[in-house]
């Protein structure tokens, strides 16, 4: 019997190695069937499921895979607690402190202030909840000098004594929008927050260590390249992006070639090649290190040594980081005389990165740069071929099987991208790339000695740039896909692999239509007679899509601030574009402020034959007036605008547009900023109008509005309050919240449930939250409630105090 088991353990053994293929996919698996679920699996059971999965890994057994799944299971789930743990309690109020630390990333001085990542010290006199964590900080209003007129601009490296005002990462939730608390948890950031009293603020030691060795050839960067081919040596040589502005991120996503500009792990490659071939002739020139070290091994140290000095370089960016650890398994394997495969290599690389850090798959790159490297192993399995054909096949290739991975993460796809990187990979990487670290490795041995390089890198660069320039402004360039459920991506995916199957294999059209969930998703958009709306989560200020059958309007574009924030690139044109909305009919302004009209331009850019109205005067002659009156139907809805009356000089929040969209289920009431003087004009004048089934609530909530009169007319089942969390005005009032909930109104507030859809037609009043609707662990409004939920249950089982 013991030897029947131990040749059975032995089989486990050989088809299922510890550290082989089937393992690495099952720890995959157990990783992601927690990271991307709704709820955290309890820290209890997670370290039991790791106990197990390790035993179950580890010791031969017919159930190695599953422990691996096992393990994958508790070690995120052991992660995803202890990056919370290093987090700020959610939903607590915004705290100042004093600290002291340092600043570890390069600074990103913008028009009205400066961004930047600052470690807290080590030190028992810093806050217990901040010491030793990171924040994702701002200083604004005079962040380049203090009370004594010292104009020192805040430098990568320095340690600083600033007042600070934290608090817990929290993010906007949109469709289709950026997961800025997914980003927080993924990057172990504790808090965001802004420097007060600048004056107080000052520097306690001098630029040191690898940020300021950055900022350091960044400067020397600037100062030789005059051109604006600058800032893309930056980024290709340092990984500082700082100098990119939006629309040098729409070109280069319009080209499909932003994995080139922020470095790529095939940079990295490229980095780690060209050191082994310098090492190996070298070796040849100095046979008597041979004695020493032989030629293969000595190659291989300098492959990962110079891959990852180019990580270091770009500050650790995960794609570097992955590429440094395959070449780092396949120079171990090289040194240890054993022959590592590029499949073997590739999947102890996503092991050493998944344990060192599972939390890495909630970023696109981990699944881009994996996926597309296991795609061409799949598909090009070391054919003997020439490298002209070699390089288009990959092209082909790559273009193809990262598709449904493209559209899935981004939303949209590059029409351009595969003939553009058929002349920019090559180009890019053999030619600006090299010219670019020459003069990084020149300035850094030799002050001054990186100019020559550094200008013919941007000189190639910006040939190549103009050529690709019109193809990245050609409305043909970029496709943007509406979104679509992660079914459609599993799909889509399972159809790119039938059509890459060799030839013979048949189902080709079956393979295609596969991809249809994903490329052409079905939209459930209203009806005939009924009308939609999505109330954006802009913060402070407000953005409103409605839509019927044919026609899109958007009622205020969101906010604007001083730093450079524009709510309609960010946040707006993102969200229609998700919605599958390829055009927009009309722009209504409800009156002229900035938490209103901040994101105005952006939406213009995406959308420039939209028709704008605005209150007459509001935006000085760019748009049409909107007054009392004026009504259009679209689609079997009425829209009619209730006020201002034409001509009627009015405070700007109370010459806010009044709009009202007529079903025949009911009408929905937008009120814009109207205050109470207003209210009462309309009571007068359109009182039997005011009723609606739903309202967004007047002014955010405002004290200065929603008076019980006009509370009691409009008397909806819904309302909706557009505010940001906890900010400084202290929207919505909460004598207000209760004066709506007193006309039997459910009251929405889009800090907590994240962008509020309602629709009204057919099936009556609907509605769904946006926070609710794509739940998720790290989701800080959900863990407030959460942690809410768990004390009253406690208070309750503790019994009423004596």
């Amino acid at each position: 019997m013991s030897r029947v088991l131990d040749s059975a353990d032995h089989a486990t053994d050989a088809a299922f190695p510890i550290f082989g293929k089937a393992c690495v996919v099952s720890l995959l698996a157990g990783i992601c069937a927690i990271i991307f679920s709704p709820r955290l699996l309890p820290m209890e059971w997670g370290v039991a499921a790791a106990a197990v999965g390790i035993l179950l890994w580890i010791l031969p057994s017919r159930l190695r895979l599953l422990g691996a799944a096992l393990f994958g299971l508790g070690w995120a789930a052991f992660h995803g607690h202890a990056g919370l743990a290093q987090q700020l309690t959610p939903g607590s109020a915004a705290v100042d402190h004093v600290l002291h630390g340092r600043v570890v990333s390069l600074p990103d001085h913008g028009p009205g202030g400066t961004r930047f990542r600052f470690r807290v010290d080590e030190d028992p006199a810093m806050p217990t909840r901040l010491r030793g964590r990171d924040l994702a900080l701002g200083w604004y209003d005079g962040f380049r000098g203090a009370a004594d007129d010292r104009r020192r601009t805040l430098r990568a490296g320095e340690r600083w004594s600033l007042n600070v005002r934290v608090r817990p990462p929290r993010g906007l939730v949109n469709p289709g929008g950026f997961d800025a608390e997914g980003y927080a948890l993924r990057q172990r950031v504790a808090g965001s927050g802004y420097v007060r009293e600048p004056a107080r603020a000052h520097p306690l030691g001098e630029p040191a260590g690898l940020p300021a060795w950055r900022e350091r050839m960044a400067d020397a960067i600037a100062r030789a390249v005059q051109d604006d081919g600058r800032r893309f040596v930056q980024a290709l040589a340092l990984g500082d992006t700082r100098g990119l502005g939006q629309a040098d991120w729409d070109d280069l996503r319009a080209l499909g070639v932003t994995h080139l500009v922020a470095i790529s792990g095939f940079h990295v490659g490229v980095v780690a090649g060209v050191a082994a071939l310098l090492a190996g002739g070298l070796w040849r020139c100095l046979p008597i290190a041979g004695l020493y070290l032989p030629r293969p091994m000595g190659a291989a140290a300098a492959a990962v040594a110079g891959a990852a000095l180019y990580a270091a370089a770009a500050g650790f960016a995960l794609p570097t980081v992955r590429t440094v650890l395959m070449i780092a398994v396949v120079a171990t394997a090289r040194c240890s005389r054993r022959r590592a495969t590029v499949a073997q290599s590739l999947s102890l690389a996503a092991l050493a990165m998944l344990l060192f850090d599972p939390l890495a798959v909630l970023a696109p790159g981990f699944w881009l740069s994996f996926a597309g490297v296991l795609w061409l192993i799949w598909c090009l399995p070391g054919r003997e071929q020439g490298w002209l054909r070699g390089f288009l096949s990959a092209q082909g290739v790559a273009t193809v099987a990262l598709l449904p991975l493209t559209v899935a993460l981004f939303g949209q796809a590059s029409r351009a991208g595969p003939l553009v990187n058929l002349v920019a990979i090559p180009w890019w990487t053999m030619v600006v790339v090299p010219l670019a670290l020459l003069g990084t490795a020149l300035e850094a041995l030799i002050e001054g000695a990186g100019r020559w390089p550094w200008q013919l890198a941007a000189w190639c660069f910006d040939a190549s740039w103009w050529l690709f320039g019109y193809a990245a402004r050609s409305e043909l360039s970029l496709w943007w896909l509406p979104q679509a459920n992660r079914w459609a991506l599993l799909a889509a995916v399972s159809g790119v692999f039938w059509l890459l199957l060799p030839r013979g294999s048949g189902g080709r059209v079956a393979a295609l239509l596969l991809c249809l969930p994903l490329l052409w998703p079905a939209r459930h958009g209203p009806g005939e007679g009924e009308v939609e709306l999505l109330v954006m989560d802009v913060g402070q200020g407000l953005a409103v899509v409605v839509r019927t059958r044919r026609h899109t309007l958007l009622y205020d574009t969101g906010p604007g601030t001083d730093d450079g924030f524009d709510a309609g690139e960010r946040i707006v044109v993102p969200t229609l574009r998700a919605l599958g909305q390829g055009r927009l009919d009309r722009i209504m302004i409800s009156h002229d402020h900035r938490d209103h009209t901040g994101g105005l331009r952006g939406v213009r850019r995406s959308f420039p034959d939209a028709v704008v109205q605005a209150p007459q005067g509001a935006l000085r002659g760019r748009a049409s007036a909107c007054h009392a009156g004026q009504s259009w139907a679209w689609d079997g809805v009425t829209f009619r605008v209730l006020h201002p009356l034409p001509g009627e000089a009015r405070s700007i929040n109370d010459s806010s547009c009044v709009l009202r969209m007529e079903t025949a289920r009911g009408a929905i009431l937008l009120a814009g900023d109207i205050e109470k003087g207003s209210e009462a004009r309309l009571l007068q004048q359109a009182g039997a109008l005011l009723a609606a089934e739903a309202v967004v609530v007047p002014h955010h909530g405002s004290a200065s509005s929603s008076t019980p009169a006009w509370v009691d007319a409009v008397a909806p089942r819904l309302a909706i309050v557009s505010a940001g969390h906890r900010n400084r005005f202290g929207h919505p009032r909460a004598e207000v919240v209760s004066r709506w909930q007193a006309v039997g109104a459910e009251v929405l507030n889009t800090a907590e449930s994240g962008a509020v859809r309602i629709w009204l037609g057919r099936e009556g009043l609907q509605v769904r939250e946006q926070r609710v609707f794509e739940r998720r662990w790290w989701d800080a409004a959900e863990r407030s409630r959460s942690a809410a939920i768990l004390s009253a249950i406690k208070q309750a089982a503790a019994g009423p105090e004596d």
